[in-house]
C-alpha cells in the first residue's frame, strides 16, 4: 500500500451505543463531509442486533428470536453485534488516501492479525471470504459501504461476548461456520483495552504516519452528527 502524507484520522471511543442511531450518524457524516473534513474512526459496542447486508438473504437468519434484524446498506450477508464485541467504523476519504476498497479491507484485516499476534495467536485472512480467522473459526467480520468516494461501516472483532446468537444465523452466509472470540482463545481483556491496542496497528496497516489521536471518551455518538 502506498505511504500516505495525509493527516491521520481521529479515533473516537463511543462506548455502548444503539445500532440504528449510529448507522444513521455514519450516513450523515459521509453525506455532509467535504474535501477538508478530517477522517474519523469510531470504536464502540452495540446492544444485541443482527444486521443484514444489501445482498443478504433473509433465509440466513435462522431464528432471530428477541434480537432485532436490521437491513442495512453495507456489503455482505448477515452478522451479529453484541456487547463484548469491538466494532470499528472507518469513516475515510479513500480518494485522499489513494485507497481502493480491497486495500481498505486488507488493512482492516491486517490490523486485527497484527494485534492478536502479540498474544501469540496466529490469524489469517481469506480472499474469498473477508474477515479474520483462527484455525478456521471466524474472529472478525468486515463489511463496508463506499459513497461519494468515502467509506463507512467497517469491522466487528469478537473480544469477550456471548457467542450463542451466532448459532441463530449462518454467519456471513456460511452454514455451520464456527465463530470465536479472544476469551475463548485464552486472552483476557476488555473491549476498550483491545481498541487502544489495535488503534496504532490500524494506522500502520493504512500506512499513515503520526501518533494515535483520541477524542474525548464520550459515551454516545457525537451530538452534532445526530
Amino acid at each position: 500500500m502506498p505511504e500516505s502524507s495525509c493527516v491521520s484520522p481521529v479515533f473516537k471511543y463511543l462506548g455502548l451505543v444503539p445500532y440504528e442511531t449510529t448507522w444513521r450518524a455514519m450516513q450523515r457524516f459521509t453525506d455532509e463531509r467535504d474535501d477538508q473534513t478530517r477522517d474519523e474512526i469510531w470504536l464502540l459496542e452495540h446492544p444485541p442486533v443482527f444486521t443484514l447486508g444489501m445482498n443478504g438473504k433473509p433465509e440466513h437468519v435462522l431464528a432471530a428470536g428477541e434480537i432485532p434484524v436490521v437491513e442495512i446498506d453495507r456489503g455482505g450477508q448477515v452478522t451479529y453485534h453484541g456487547p463484548g464485541q469491538l466494532v470499528v467504523y472507518a469513516l475515510l476519504d479513500l480518494r485522499r488516501h489513494k485507497l481502493g476498497v480491497r486495500e481498505l479491507v486488507m488493512a482492516l484485516e491486517n490490523a486485527i492479525i497484527n494485534t492478536v499476534s502479540a498474544w501469540g495467536i496466529k490469524a489469517e485472512a481469506r480472499r474469498s471470504a473477508p474477515g479474520v480467522y483462527v484455525a478456521g473459526r471466524k474472529l472478525a467480520s468486515v463489511g463496508l459501504r463506499i459513497r461519494r468516494g468515502c467509506s463507512y461501516h467497517g469491522l466487528a472483532f469478537n473480544v469477550d461476548m456471548d457467542l450463542q446468537p451466532f448459532q441463530r444465523i449462518n454467519p456471513c452466509g456460511y452454514q455451520g461456520l464456527e465463530v470465536v472470540d479472544l476469551t475463548t482463545l485464552g486472552v483476557t481483556s476488555t473491549v476498550q483495552l483491545v481498541a487502544q491496542t489495535m488503534a496504532p496497528k490500524l494506522l500502520d496497516a493504512l500506512a499513515l504516519q503520526g501518533p494515535v489521536e483520541w477524542s474525548s471518551t464520550e459515551k454516545s455518538v457525537p451530538a452534532h452528527r445526530m
